[in-house]
């Protein structure tokens, strides 16, 4: 009888503290009962008087500035009609939170969309994961991640061409966590209805956009009949609304054997999935096209969203003009397209997989000895 009353005190604990999740949730927040043609996570964003965009550039730490400025060198050969905002997101801590500077939100909230390098957390300090901070703060609720083999760098694995949705906000990393006893620790797993089916919703929009028939929702409703069942039943319910997109789902366990064994059948769906699956597949798929210094990514939310190179922010290297820019390059391409700027990003990525497929003026980490700049001066090359 003590036993039981000792777990459940802090199990009450923990459920108010899911409570307030959900109850003090960020301020860009809408609800997802929506007709299935209405766009989730559309650019907002309009061309100012001098008919470019204005984009927040988060330039980052370490290596962070030297690949944001080769972005920048690119850009500005190919005549991008998009200008620059620098902001620093050095974090603060406020009444023992970690808040990111308000200058820095208002300029995304004001410009729909950021470029992001790698970010450091401080260690020792008391902040939290800038990363996650970032996704927290503006409501970041779908990670996207498209891994696609380049030409002429070879890996155990060829035309590899998967896209992952990983759902953003919830899951394991709701930080719902509390020590019972000694020893032990309970953390809640939050899955809501309501963000499920926003990612889902989404993975569908975006499977149609990027011409692709197939979803797949991965999952383990097998053990967690409930949290993830509500996620697979959801999935169900709004696949009703695209009877033109294939739909089915997976358990985490076949997608990851199936995947190191043959990536190919992957290539004509749209994984979705929860949190911490999407964190370790979506890795996963790096790794199959050579690693995270080749791999985009995208932080999708309704009012703005962030894209970012995933990779570390390699102190060692920094100011060495060693570092490898082809992840926030191929994330800024991800950034024009959903900007509406689908000329300029295939103009862009048709000169980036040229100067990787030749191999004569790549990184250290390919196998080459270019510097960062020599790097980007032959992209700008063969534009």
């Amino acid at each position: 009888m003590l036993a039981a009353r000792s777990f459940a005190a802090p199990a009450r604990q923990c459920l108010r503290q899911a409570n307030k999740v959900q109850r003090f949730a960020p301020a860009f927040t809408r609800t997802y009962a929506v007709a299935a043609d209405d766009k989730v996570a559309k650019f907002k964003g309009t061309k100012g008087n001098d008919g470019k965009f204005t984009v927040t550039l988060i330039e980052g730490d370490g290596i962070g500035p030297e690949i944001s400025q080769a972005v920048k060198d690119i850009y500005s050969a190919a005549n991008v009609p998009i200008k620059w905002e620098s902001v620093d997101v050095t974090p603060r801590l406020v009444d023992g939170k970690t808040s990111i500077p308000p200058e820095a939100i208002e300029s995304v909230t004001k410009n729909y969309v950021a470029l992001k390098g790698p970010l450091a957390t401080p260690v020792g300090k008391g902040h939290v994961s800038l990363n996650l901070t970032l996704r927290r703060t503006f409501n970041l609720f779908a990670n996207l991640r498209p891994c696609k083999s380049i030409a002429g760098y070879k890996t155990p694995y060829d035309n590899v061409d998967t896209v992952l949705i990983r759902e953003n906000t919830e899951g394991e990393y709701s930080g719902i966590e509390h020590v019972v006893v000694d020893g032990v620790v309970q953390s809640i797993k939050l899955i809501t209805r309501e963000a499920c089916e926003r990612v889902l919703r989404f993975a569908f929009q975006h499977a149609e956009s990027i011409g692709r028939k197939k979803v797949r929702a991965v999952h383990k409703a097998t053990i967690m009949k409930m949290s993830d069942g509500l996620f697979l039943s959801t999935a169900r319910e709004i696949a009703k609304d695209y009877p033109h997109i294939e739909f089915d789902a997976e358990l985490l366990d076949n997608t990851c054997l199936k995947m190191v064994t043959d990536p190919i059948p992957y290539n004509d769906k749209v994984l979705v999935m929860p949190n911490l699956y999407g964190d370790i597949l979506s890795d996963m798929c790096a790794g199959l096209i050579g690693g995270l210094g080749l791999t985009p990514s995208g932080n999708i939310g309704d009012e703005c969203s962030i894209f970012e190179a995933v990779h570390g922010s390699a102190p060692d290297i920094a100011g060495k003009g060693l570092a490898n820019p082809t992840a926030l390059l191929l994330s800024s391409i991800m950034m024009l397209r959903h900007m509406g700027l689908n000329e300029h990003a295939s103009q862009i990525e048709g000169a980036i997989f040229k100067v990787l497929s030749e191999g004569k003026t790549i990184t250290g980490d390919l196998g080459g000895k270019a510097k960062t700049h020599e790097y980007a001066n032959a992209v700008i090359k063969a534009l």
